[in-house]
Order: C-alpha cells, then sequence, then structure tokens
C-alpha cells in the first residue's frame, strides 16, 4: 500500500499546477491553430508541442541538471548547492536566483554537484543548449532562407530597397514603447527586453529568435509565439492598415516589367552585400552571412546538391529542434506573466508600424520619381517572405484585376529580410 501511495505522489496528476494545466491548454490552441487553421505549421506543431512536454509535472525535461535537484530538494544535495553558489541556508527560492545569475564558473561547479548526486538535464534543456543558446538553429535557418530567396526583383528595382528599410521602423518605435511603458510604470521591461520585443515587427521568426536568446532568454518563449503567430496572420493584420493609408486610384498604379538580371548580379551581390555591411556593422555579420551564404550556394551553380540540402534537409531538421526548444520556454513560471500580455500587444504594434512605414514611404517617393510605385507593396518590407508579398498582391488584383505586383513586392519583401538582420545587428552592437 505504501508503494502505491508513494507511486501516486510521484504521478503528474498529483503533482500538476493550476499554472502547468493552462500552460498545456495553451500547448492544445498552438496544435490546434498549427494544425486546424493551418497558421504557420511547421514552427507552431514543434512549439507547441514542446510548451506540452515542458508542463508535464516531475519529468524536468525543459530544466537543467541544477533546476531538477533543486526541484526534488533533498537537503544535502542542497545544501552543497548553497555552498558553492555562496546562499545562507537551504531555502529552494534563494537556490534558484542565486544559480540564475551566477557566474559562468559558480553555473559549472553547481552543475557538477547536482550531477554527482544523479540529476541530468532534461531533454528539451538540452536541445535548447544545442539549437539557440549556440546561435546555431537560427542561424542554420537563415542559410536555409537565403537558398531559396531570389534577389532579381531587388536589383531588378533597387528602390524598393528603401521599403525595406522603412518597414523596420516598426522596430525602433516599438522598442520606444516598451522603454516608455517602463518608464511610466505600466511594465517592467529592460532595454535588452525592449530591443527583443521590438524585432517582432520584422517579422521574421529566425531573427525574432536570435536577438531574443542572445538579449532576453527567459521571454524568448512569448516573443517567438508572437512572431510566428502574427506572421500567420498577416492576410487579417496588413490589409485594413494598407486600404486605411491608401486611395483607390493609388491601389490601381501599374507597374511596369521588371528587367531582366543577369547571373553575374545574382552571383555578385551576395558577397558584395555581406562585405559592406559587415564592414559597416559586425554585430549583423552572423546573420546576414549566413543568408548571404545560403543564397551564393543557390546562384553560383556549382553546389546544387549543397544548395538543395539547405532549402530543403537542413532546414527542416532545424526547424524540428528550434521549435521544440522554443516550445522549453513555455514553461508556466515563464511564460505566465503579466509581461507576455505587454508582448503580445507591443507585437502586434510593430506589426502595424512597420506596415504602414512600408505604405508611408512609397507614397513619399511617388512624389519625387517619375515612375510611380504602387504603395501596396511597401507593406511587404516586413521579412514575412512571401506571405506580405501576396497580400501585396491581392490588393491589387482587387482594385485592378490585371495588376499584378506579386514580383514588385517580393523586392521590398527580400529587403525586409536584410532590413530585419541590419535591425538586429544594430540592436545587439548598442544593447548586447
Amino acid at each position: 500500500m505504501d508503494n502505491l501511495i508513494e507511486l501516486w505522489q510521484a504521478s503528474g496528476i498529483y503533482n500538476i499546477s493550476v499554472g502547468q494545466l493552462t500552460m498545456i491548454v495553451i500547448g492544445l490552441v498552438l496544435l490546434y491553430l498549427a494544425i486546424r487553421k493551418n497558421f504557420e505549421p511547421l514552427l507552431l506543431v514543434p512549439i507547441g508541442f514542446g510548451g506540452i512536454l515542458a508542463n508535464i509535472p516531475e519529468a524536468g525535461m525543459a530544466f537543467s541538471a541544477v533546476e531538477n535537484a533543486i526541484h526534488f530538494a533533498k537537503p544535502h544535495v542542497l545544501s552543497e548547492l548553497a555552498a558553492v553558489l555562496g546562499v545562507a541556508g537551504n531555502d529552494p527560492h534563494a537556490i534558484t536566483e542565486a544559480y540564475h545569475s551566477s557566474n559562468a564558473s559558480a553555473h559549472a561547479a553547481a552543475s557538477l554537484v547536482a550531477q554527482d548526486a544523479g540529476y541530468n538535464n532534461g531533454m528539451l534543456y538540452n536541445f535548447y543548449s544545442i539549437a539557440i543558446a549556440s546561435g546555431a538553429a537560427p542561424l542554420l535557418i537563415f542559410m536555409g532562407v537565403g537558398a531559396m530567396t531570389d534577389f532579381g526583383p531587388l536589383l531588378a528595382n533597387p528602390r524598393t530597397l528603401f521599403l525595406g528599410a522603412a518597414a523596420q521602423f516598426g522596430i525602433f518605435a516599438t522598442v520606444l514603447g516598451a522603454v516608455a511603458l517602463s518608464a511610466f510604470g505600466i511594465m517592467d521591461f529592460s532595454i535588452q527586453d525592449a530591443a527583443a520585443i521590438g524585432i517582432i515587427g520584422g517579422a521574421d521568426g529566425p531573427t525574432a529568435i536570435y536577438v531574443a536568446s542572445m538579449l532576453s532568454p527567459h521571454l524568448l518563449g512569448a516573443i517567438a509565439v508572437a512572431a510566428y503567430s502574427y506572421m500567420a496572420l498577416v492576410p487579417m493584420i496588413q490589409p485594413p492598415i494598407m486600404r486605411a493609408l491608401t486611395t483607390e486610384a493609388e491601389r490601381k498604379i501599374s507597374m511596369s516589367q521588371l528587367r531582366h538580371v543577369s547571373k553575374t548580379e545574382k552571383v555578385l551581390f551576395p558577397i558584395l552585400l555581406l562585405i559592406l555591411v559587415a564592414l559597416l556593422l559586425p554585430d549583423a555579420a552572423p546573420l546576414l552571412g549566413m543568408f548571404c551564404f545560403g543564397n551564393l550556394m543557390r546562384e553560383c551553380g556549382v553546389v546544387d546538391r549543397l544548395s538543395d540540402t539547405a532549402q530543403n534537409a537542413l532546414i527542416n531538421i532545424v526547424t524540428i529542434f528550434l521549435g521544440l526548444s522554443v516550445g522549453s520556454k513555455l514553461s508556466a513560471d515563464k511564460f505566465l506573466d503579466v509581461q507576455t500580455l505587454g508582448i503580445l500587444v507591443l507585437g502586434i504594434v510593430a506589426f502595424g508600424i512597420g506596415t504602414a512605414a512600408g505604405v508611408l514611404m512609397a507614397k513619399l517617393m511617388n512624389k519625387v520619381s517619375q515612375n510611380p510605385i504602387n504603395p501596396l507593396i511597401g507593406s511587404a518590407g516586413v521579412s514575412a517572405v512571401p506571405m506580405a508579398a501576396r497580400v501585396s498582391n491581392k490588393l491589387g488584383l482587387e482594385a485592378n484585376p490585371q495588376n499584378f505586383l506579386l514580383m514588385h513586392a517580393m523586392g521590398p519583401n527580400v529587403a525586409g529580410v536584410i532590413g530585419s538582420a541590419v535591425a538586429a545587428g544594430v540592436m545587439i552592437k548598442f544593447v548586447g
């Protein structure tokens, strides 16, 4: 009978908290949105499933060996951890705080104590350490995105680079907004938190994850969920803003056929882009470097096998581990917080401002240019490739059934990817 009681007390049902149950439900909602509503399924399926795994009581899959040792709270282990971390007493909360704020050497010493006591890192914690904490997964995905990107529309109409740059205004405006909320005592975001949240406005999931992992790892789960959710909602978020800022006549503007871009131009562009940006802003080199490398593999024509691997097998494998790793940050103690609501609100504001800035930049360029630009393509400056370009094309066809804007919109769309990588470099440089 005692064994049965011990088994029951060790079960997940006995130990589950309201927060963990809530997060499991949220994980199920993410799976529903991905499977039934087709909202970014490639990321939300592993993120949602990872969130469920992270909140299974007593499994400790999202915790380090030290966190698992503290959770099970054996007195002699707590005493050793307290001694290593310089904590008086065996209070688990005090030891946890000391562990999270400790330097690398104390971190390593505490890990050895926990491992000697028989505790190990959880599965999801190991995935996170290898895929995200190292920065590897977002960079590999950026390489795959580069291998799938055609710079032709941007090279054929270089003016659209300004539209991609303007759309990044949403990132910096949201950083200021997050700082203002903290200044007025409404939220409690550090400047690093504000920078990580602002990147949501770039509508670039890998960039948001990369910046959050470097500047604000404790907000990674909320930032990633917000970024990918809003990317999936592009067809709902952008059209009202685009219609409000343009007239019927502007939406009917037809753009001339794009010129042919030579192979030489396509091969040289990623090389020159990397050298130019890396020399000016070295902190942007990792993201932009992998993006340009992937594109060079695509365009050079001599490494088709590598390009195909980057576009398909590799990016799919990395996406699985990236999603599960992000899901590990959806534990109840990290996600169920008023800051999460603030992140969701600021994220959609960033998205809206970026969309509006791109449209307004196109209208401004029409004032000084003899070749008109349809302002609808300005909204594609947010780097939700290629969904934002498709939305621009759809609204253009509604206004003029002969107005095909897709290839024109791909110019600012690709420029937005470059712009978000540069913005990430700026954030890391100044607040990292």
